[in-house]
């Protein structure tokens, strides 16, 4: 009889994909932010991301869809940085996203308290 393994790294990291983009916009939407920095803001709020190299590619994507935008400011301890700011396009959707985010929440809580 084989074993279920239960992989929760991997379900989390997979439950977690499909939210970077939202989590980002939010993180963003408080305030310019740097890569290191919204890992950072991330990890303290109980969601693990590997790392910066993680979050660029949707940084990037979000950048091609107008969603954020970046710029360069210099740094006290080293090379410039690169920082990221929300746009209006992304600030009017992040609010679209939210709401739908709240309606999924609160449908999939329905579903986990309905357990026999």
């Amino acid at each position: 009889m084989q074993r279920m393994v239960h992989d929760n790294v991997g379900h989390h990291s997979q439950l977690l994909k499909g939210l970077l983009e939202m989590c980002l916009l939010a993180v963003v939407n408080e305030g310019p932010s740097y890569g290191y920095e919204m890992v950072q803001k991330l990890k303290d709020r109980q969601i693990a991301v590997a790392g910066e190299a993680s979050i660029y590619p949707v940084l990037r994507r979000l950048g091609k869809r107008g969603l954020v935008e970046s710029y360069l400011e210099d740094s006290p301890s080293g090379p410039a940085r690169k920082y990221y700011r929300i746009t209006p396009a992304g600030r009017d959707l992040l609010k679209e996203w939210v709401g739908d985010w709240q309606a999924l929440r609160n449908g999939v809580d329905d579903v986990l308290q309905d357990r026999s």
